[in-house]
């Protein structure tokens, strides 16, 4: 078995169909699609049932409600593919994204995973492609830090090796899972591919949990960085700031004592202020001139 796609469905009967005939559209030979049901009870489950009537190699997984993150450790767990790759099943694939990447990684045995193209948001007011070039990075921090990996840790739009998965699944019960995970993928592969071609479409959702996070939610994605930086990982002061940022919602939305360790990176305003004042009175400050922004505006 060549490819593995797991498609977590979740109340999303008005979407599913697009985004499955999508996927059995990449023409890939010896492919599996498994559609992994996790307690819908507005129709998708029936019609996770009837898709697979329709096509050969679509198999479903029927299961309580468990989270996105126990949906794909359920597909993980029976998946027979050389690769696998991950689609929610609100989004869709552009036509013939995956042969390609398949071929690149086929001619790259040393490759753990190769990363293709997205434009977030796709369909909302502001939507954000990201472009990727054609790159091998045979470091996984070189990858993380001037990839900018760490700003779009999607596991959508990435084909993985399988073998990867070995020991390591999503965490249940987090979300941002995709930050914890990807880390632990990386730290095996001796090398990481992007490429220029196929798209990835991640569909604008007003109610989705990037759109309104809560501060809860946001500790999650502050702890998988952390996590990331205790782990002795390299970093730089574009990372740093990208943690630092967050870090200061996290202290706005619930007035928690900030976690993130200071350290020696002076590459912005925001930095050279968290010296010159400390990350607690940095916080106040943020949160603080947000509530005035809010006021006035």
């Amino acid at each position: 078995m060549k490819l593995t796609v797991i498609i977590p469905v979740y109340q999303v009967a008005t979407t599913l169909r697009r985004c499955v005939e999508s996927v059995v559209a990449q023409d890939v030979d010896d492919s599996e699609i498994l559609l992994v049901d996790d307690g819908s009870t507005d129709g998708s489950a029936a019609l996770c049932d009837q898709l697979a009537d329709e096509y050969a190699n679509i198999s479903v997984v029927h299961k309580a409600n468990g989270g996105l993150s126990d949906a794909r450790n359920a597909g993980l767990n029976i998946a027979r593919g050389e690769y696998v790759t991950f689609v929610d099943s609100d989004d869709f694939i552009a036509k013939g994204t995956y042969k390609g990447l398949l071929e690149a990684l086929d001619g790259k045995k040393n490759a753990g995973f190769i990363e293709f193209p997205i434009i977030k948001d796709y369909g909302g007011p502001a939507p954000k492609p990201l472009i990727l070039t054609d790159e091998i990075y045979n470091d996984s921090d070189d990858y993380w830090l001037r990839g900018h990996a760490y700003a779009h840790t999607y596991a959508c739009n990435k084909i993985f090796r399988r073998s990867l998965f070995g020991k390591v699944r999503f965490p249940v019960g987090k979300v941002f899972e995709d930050a914890y995970t990807l880390p632990l993928l990386m730290a095996q592969c001796d090398e990481i591919m992007t490429a220029s071609t196929g798209m990835y479409y991640y569909c604008f959702n007003g109610k989705g949990i990037t759109q309104t996070a809560t501060g809860r939610q946001l500790e999650d994605l502050l702890e998988a960085h952390l996590k990331y930086i205790d782990s002795g990982n390299k970093i730089d002061g574009a990372f740093y700031a990208h943690v630092l940022n967050i870090q200061l919602d996290v202290y706005e939305l619930t007035g928690k004592e900030p976690k993130l360790p200071v350290m020696p990176f002076k590459d912005n305003y925001k930095l050279k202020l968290l010296h010159l004042i400390g990350l607690k009175k940095l916080c106040k400050i943020n949160k603080l001139i947000h509530r005035m922004t809010k006021r006035y505006h």
